[in-house]
């Protein structure tokens, strides 16, 4: 998690919102990302969704089966159904996001029974660092 909230940070300087993400499989880490919506003009860029298409990639295949993903802010509902469709085992969130989150707090998406894959969630690591970053980013783009 401590790598995801360094890409979280890095993000922030590019002036992005701060979320950073990783997959990993054991101790090796097969992507990093952070949100690249501004600097793409892209609505989907999110730090999750790019960490799992890069991940993709380097396995040669879009189950990740035996992978978890690193995130510092709870995926969205994009994000969640991207991370269901994607069979990764494992989801570990910092900060909650009780406006868009999809894994545990707006919605279940991750855990819902009608969909064929549920990955173990756990959320709330690091959470308070996670949520400092994003409060921090937000207060100073207040002030400009």
């Amino acid at each position: 998690m401590r790598v995801a909230l360094a890409l979280a940070r890095e993000a922030g300087t590019l002036g992005e919102v701060p979320v950073g993400a990783l997959v990993a499989r054991g101790d090796r880490i097969l992507s990093q990302a952070f949100n690249l919506r501004e600097t793409l003009s892209d609505p989907t860029a999110h730090a999750e969704r790019l960490a799992l298409a890069l991940a993709g990639r380097v396995l040669n295949t879009w189950r990740l089966s035996g992978c978890t993903l690193y995130v510092t802010l709870e995926p969205c509902a994009m994000c969640a159904g991207a991370i269901v469709l994607s069979r990764i085992d494992r989801v570990v969130y910092g900060a909650t996001d009780p406006k868009a989150g999809a894994c545990q707090s707006l919605y279940r998406l991750t855990s819902d029974l009608r969909l064929n894959h549920r990955p173990q969630v756990v959320g709330g690591v690091l959470s308070e660092e996670c949520s400092e970053v994003l409060k921090t980013f937000f207060q100073e783009r207040r002030r400009v």
